[in-house]
């Protein structure tokens, strides 16, 4: 630190030492520290000191601010890094905007003290940072002056061999043309190299550094900008470094290799090929492809290609390998096949596209078998509306963003407001002409980095236009909220953005947008409700069929990467945008200060960087309350039918790029073993995914306009309708008085904090259902679509985050099916039932018993749906009341109508598993007393899990509190089905007695008449109760469990991550690594996260333990949902779920029951633990080798191939009785 930052500490020092009587700089931050009451304030004034001995005083200040730091750091839990001066707003009386009229001093107040000493030190810190501000600027004059380095293109070989042959081809000698010294630089390979290579400590195998992936990013980067010399430049510049050299890999040679390639830069392929022989390397098929594709892009001479082929062949390759193990685009694949049959002119290539193999799988033969019959459900909409919507999306998407009314309460224009508009725009004129100016310095100082032979970010600035970029900054400086954002939060989320963007631009751009259309309107015949096709089938089959191409997909960049790119656009943005001081002073005649300014809060004991608005700019947004929102093209819900999932890179959005397997930004391991895996083995994940985005959606109306009624008043937080910031709760005002005592002091800062955290969480949940709210307005009158992916378990999820059915109750409420279905004679039954189990009074009661209970309560369910705000209010009261609304509006308008049974119903109806992880526990242990726990045997009412584990744990209790324990005793009459249902959910999911305890404890802390000084001790013992009450219930279960993790426990102490693979063959990986810190230095402030998905790392075993047991079951439950919804779409139903919540139209809930059940009996008849542990020891248990292991490694692996070879014991029961289980899901 230097005394040119003590205006970062003085500012602070000034608040800590500010009387109580003085007011505080910021609302904000004034209130916070206006509870540390009267400070202490020092009247000594320094010595005086030689100006030239600066170090002194510097070492002084930076005393001085850690003492500010600390001070703060214990009252108030923000911190301002960066000095903020006030921004003043026009006087809302009219006035000039000058300064305020000065406050009347109140009786017996104090004026503030000010010393030489703190003037002496404001005006230095003035002095200093106006000097350090001329030194930047002749130091950036004279940075601008300077020319470009030149860009190297020849190498330096270390390779005396090597360079006394690429000389001679250098200087042109008639006898050894460019040409002839390609065929040495494939063979000649010094060995001497070789050796040097295997020994050399830079050179590593395992997964690549952060600095390798961030140049390798680079080199890429700079191919796709057309930067390829500066691309070659810095490689050249590597390689000529033996220090830097070992960095280097195959790929990052291979990058350049191919974009000289497709130049027909011969001369400078050259270069890169005499690099790889120099660097010890093998040319890799990749390496031939680029070298040939570049021959027959010049159309040389047969005899080099042909020796170039035989070298190819020493190497182990075959031409036939170039086009299948590597990338290539149809005009790649052109001059490579032109190259290759001018010397083999017999030579014919593998076809493009190879025969679409075909899944095997028993549990899939009955959806993709030919000759059973398929009635495939069409949308609701015609072909030329379809096409219409498709062009809407596409327009969409290479718009990147899509702007949407706000549902905010609308107050009718004001002058204030009009004059802040106006004030507004002409602001975001002046900044985006100052982004732009900061945007070509900040990447003209970059390019000269990369001149000078360093990777930086210049060329990943270049992938977007200068305009695209600053519309993308200035919509990240609007959703900015006021309480700011953390910048490690906004340079990743900036990082993707521009990610995005790029890949969107770069599909229109190369005409694959162009390709994708023509394909994708012949694709519509098959779901259009007016047009037919030859042969029906599943999506993925018919678009396979249309032959349409699979471009390569965009390589993601390394989390790294993202971090760095994404922090340097938001310092461009903390550096451009700047407001007057004084927003109604005359253009020019006012200082300008930053509109963002850096601060550190407090989050959990971590001090966190956040970039905040200034108070003045954010009362401007407020006072202009404009009324649009701004969301990336990929957060909104499509307006077309989403792409079929093909591959693990090709489905949902039309261009935006979208993973198959979402995962934290940086891991890469579920995406190889996806890439890995055959295609066929994937059909049944990819084609549930796509039968899931398939499906039509649209707004329920009525619903909406009911919520937008409470949100636009003060919200209403019982019925999930979040208050609006003003019914966030006031700190109390005035400060304490002089003498308080510290107790008091620390209870006002208590409640400052409550009261903050409160604030942040409503703000939080607001904008929330604002941005859930604005969607749903905009989407009202439209049929729309939800594309999916899956987790790592192959659990599926919508793409969409802020507008889906798997939300809240007041989410789903909002949604309903766009395709409509007649009740027939069933359906009103079920819409009853439904509604009865969205109330939640009648869980234990039978499907005969709610229904009429529904008959009983038509009343109060006719009165909710005609008066809802001004009625009896009777859905209030239920566990969903939104969706008890919406069910009760649909059961009033079907039974008023003349033919119930012909009712046309858009509602979805639900089905919910019963405890559904201990459903499939039991299934596989086969498990008698469990199956009958959660009605996996047929039984004539629901059993109830929760009620049957209180029971046997107050048994237990009973018998203790007999023999005399106090704390039995004490929990007669506290043992209930709600003290204990959190932890028996939770068990399935690998809760631990220690989770557990606390669960309880929680409850157990809710029962105001229980003894609150037993509440440690009865927790403890009930969590031994419930753990002994569902060992003897479900002994199948706990016995599978344990063999799960003791398994897990022995493969994560070897080393490695589990695997496995689920039933539908989907590859999963735990991805529990210990952490990983990754590191940007530099800037406003150096940026810093853990990544615990890395693999070079070693497992964390704990987490690798006790998560396998859950994840493994929930991805038993994807299968078995995956394995519905296939089944229901080849029947024709409209199918969707959420996890173990499956929903259909009304009147096709038995069919998709009695599939629900058939599907759940007939994945669990396959051996799923005899698979598992087959695949296990195949895959953690190779053939030993004695002489190469230790004594221990040898004990450790003979345990852990007994351990997973120890399949535990099944018992008894029939899971043919699922399917007359009328509870199984209900």
């Amino acid at each position: 630190m230097s005394a040119l930052r003590w205006g970062r500490g003085a500012a602070g020092l000034r608040q800590a030492l500010r009387p109580s009587g003085c007011p505080a700089l910021l609302a904000e931050e004034g209130t916070l520290r206006g509870a540390l009451g009267r400070s202490r304030s020092s009247s000594a004034s320094p010595c005086e000191q030689d100006p030239r001995k600066d170090w002194g005083r510097a070492h002084l200040l930076e005393v001085l601010e850690a003492r500010v730091r600390q001070l703060q750091a214990e009252n108030v839990s923000e911190v301002t890094v960066k000095r903020l001066e006030v921004a003043r707003l026009p006087d809302r009386g009219g006035g000039d905007g000058g300064p305020p009229r000065p406050r009347q001093a109140r009786a017996g107040a104090v004026p503030e003290p000010r010393s030489r000493w703190a003037d002496k030190l404001e005006k230095e810190q003035q002095a200093l940072q106006r000097r350090r501000q001329r030194l930047e600027l002749k130091l950036q004059a004279r940075a601008q002056q300077l020319p470009l380095r030149a860009l190297r293109v020849e190498p330096r070989l270390l390779s005396a061999q090597l360079a006394s042959c690429l000389q001679r081809g250098a200087r042109g000698a008639p006898e050894s043309p460019w040409e002839e010294r390609l065929a040495q630089a494939l063979q000649e390979a010094p060995q001497r190299l070789n050796r040097e290579e295997a020994q050399a400590p830079g050179r590593r195998r395992g997964p690549p550094s952060g600095q390798q992936q961030r140049l390798l990013a680079f080199l890429e980067c700079c191919v796709l900008t057309e930067h390829l010399p500066l691309a070659h430049h810095v490689l050249v510049t590597y390689h000529s470094r033996p220090r830097r050299q070992p960095l280097l890999t195959l790929a990052m040679y291979n990058a350049v290799l191919l974009g000289w390639a497709r130049k027909g830069a011969f001369r400078e392929l050259l270069y890169v090929l005499f690099m790889v022989r120099d660097a010890g390397l093998a040319p890799d098929a990749q390496s031939y492809a680029a070298a040939l594709q570049c021959m027959g892009r010049r159309d040389q001479d047969a005899g080099i290609v042909r020796r170039c082929l035989q070298q190819m062949r020493q190497d182990g390759l075959q031409p036939a390998q170039l086009f299948t193990d590597t990338a290539l685009s149809e005009e790649e694949r052109a001059l490579l096949l032109r190259a290759i049959v001018k010397a083999e002119p017999a030579f014919s290539p593998p076809p493009p596209r190879p025969t679409p193999q075909l899944n095997t799988s028993t549990l899939l033969r009955e959806v993709y078998a030919t000759n059973g019959p398929a009635s495939y459900p069409k949308l609701p909409l015609p072909l030329k509306t379809l096409q219409r919507l498709f062009q809407q999306q596409l327009r969409m998407e290479l718009g990147s963003s899509v702007h949407v009314e706000s549902v905010e309460k609308v107050l009718p224009p004001t002058k204030e407001m009009l004059h802040a508009r106006q004030t507004l725009k002409a602001l975001r004129a002046q900044w985006e002409a100052a982004l732009r100016r900061t945007l070509q310095e900040t990447k003209a100082s970059l390019a000269r980095e990369a001149h000078e032979g360093r990777p930086s970010l210049y060329p990943f600035l270049c992938l977007l236009s200068e305009r695209e970029l600053v519309r993308m900054l200035m919509q990240t400086l609007q959703a900015l909220p006021a309480q700011g954002e953390s910048l490690v939060t906004l340079a990743h989320d900036l990082g993707l953005r521009t990610f995005s963007r790029h890949a969107v631009q770069s599909k229109r751009l190369s005409g694959e947008a162009q390709r994708l259309q023509r394909h994708y309107l012949r694709y519509l015949h098959l779901l259009a409700s007016d047009t037919q096709v030859a042969e029906p089938c599943l999506p993925r089959q018919y678009w396979e069929t249309l032959g349409a191409p699979t471009p390569p997909p965009p390589q993601p960049w390394p989390l790294l990467v993202l971090l760095q790119l994404g922090k340097q656009l938001a310092e461009v943005l903390v550096q451009a945008v700047r407001m007057p001081r004084s927003l109604a002073a005359p253009h020019g005649a006012c200082r300008l200060i930053p509109v963002l300014y850096h601060v550190y809060s407090f989050r959990s004991f971590r001090q966190i960087g956040i970039l905040k608005p200034h108070p003045a700019y954010s009362q401007l947004l407020v006072a202009a309350a404009e009324p649009t929102l701004t969301f990336e093209a990929s957060e909104v819900p499509m307006l077309c039918p989403p792409l079929p999932w093909t591959s693990p890179h090709t489905g949902a959005f039309l261009l935006s790029p979208t993973k198959l397997m979402r995962a934290v930004e940086g891991t890469t391991q579920h995406q190889r073993l996806l890439e890995r895996c055959p295609p066929a083995q994937l059909h049944g994940a990819l084609d549930a995914l796509t039968q899931l985005g398939n499906c039509a959606w649209r707004v329920n109306g009525p619903v909406l306009d009911l919520v937008l009624q409470l949100f636009r008043a003060k919200g209403c937080p019982r019925l999930g309708v979040p208050a609006p910031p003003s019914e966030a709760p006031r700190p109390p005002e005035g400060r304490l008085p002089p003498g308080s005592s510290p107790a008091r002091k620390a209870e006002l800062r208590r409640e400052l904090a409550r009261c903050l955290k409160a604030a942040r969480e409503m703000h939080s949940l607001r904008a929330d259902a604002l941005y859930r709210l604005s969607l749903a307005q905009h989407l009202r009158h439209r049929v729309f679509w939800l594309p999916h992916n899956m987790d790592f378990r192959g659990r599926t999820y919508p793409c969409p985050p802020h507008f889906n059915h798997l939300g809240s109750d007041l989410a789903r409420a909002l949604l309903e099916f766009a395709h409509g279905r007649p009740l027939g004679p069933h359906g009103l039954d079920w819409l009853k039932i439904h509604l009865v189990n969205l109330t939640g009074l009648k869980k234990r009661e039978s499907l005969q018993a709610r229904l009429a209970f529904a008959d009983e309560v038509m009343d109060d369910i006719l009165d909710s749906a005609d008066r809802p705000m001004t009625g009896r209010k009777w859905w209030m009261e239920a566990d969903e009341p939104w969706q008890t609304l919406a069910c009760c509006m649909e059961v009033a308008r079907a039974v008023r109508a003349p033919d119930p049974a012909a009712h046309i119903s858009h509602l979805p109806v639900h089905q919910d598993g019963s405890c559904n992880g201990l459903q499939h526990y039991a299934a596989l242990g086969r498990d008698s007393v469990g199956a009958a726990s959660v009605n996996l045997l047929p039984s004539d009412l629901p059993q109830d899990v929760y009620s049957g584990v209180a029971v046997q744990v107050e048994v237990l209790r009973r018998r203790d509190a007999e023999q005399g324990m106090q704390v039995a005793r004490a929990l007669e009459g506290f043992v209930s089905r709600k003290v204990v249902k959190q932890t028996v959910m939770t068990v399935v999911y690998g809760v631990t007695r220690y989770g557990g305890r606390l669960q309880i404890e929680k409850r157990l802390r809710e029962l105001s008449d229980f003894p609150q000084e037993l509440v440690w001790e009865a927790s403890h013992y009930l969590v031994r109760q419930v753990f002994h009450s569902l060992q003897e219930m479900f002994s199948g279960t706990r016995a599978i469990q344990h063999w799960l993790t003791e398994s897990a426990r022995l493969i994560s102490h070897a080393g490695s991550a589990v695997e496995w693979v689920t039933p539908l063959g989907i590859p999963v990986v735990q991805p529990y690594h210990r952490d990983a810190k990754l590191l940007v230095k530099g800037g406003i402030q150096s940026v810093s996260c853990s990544v615990s998905a890395d693999t070079s790392q070693k497992p964390n075993v704990l987490k690798q333990r006790n998560g396998f047991p859950p994840n493994f079951i929930h991805s038993l439950d994807s299968s078995h949902m995956m394995l519905t919804a296939l089944h229901c779409y080849r029947k024709g139903l409209t199918f969707v779920s959420v996890h173990d919540c499956f929903w259909t139209h009304a009147a096709d809930v038995p069919v998709m029951n009695e599939v629900c059940r058939e599907q759940f009996v007939h994945l669990h008849s396959q051996p799923i633990l005899q698979d598992l542990s087959r695949f296990l020891v195949q895959r953690y248990c190779p053939s030993p080798s004695p002489r190469s292991q230790k004594l221990s490694q040898r004990l450790h692996a003979t345990r852990l191939r007994e351990t997973l070879l120890a399949v535990p014991e099944t018992g008894a029961f029939d899971l043919e009785q699922v399917k007359h289980s009328t509870y199984f899901f209900s």
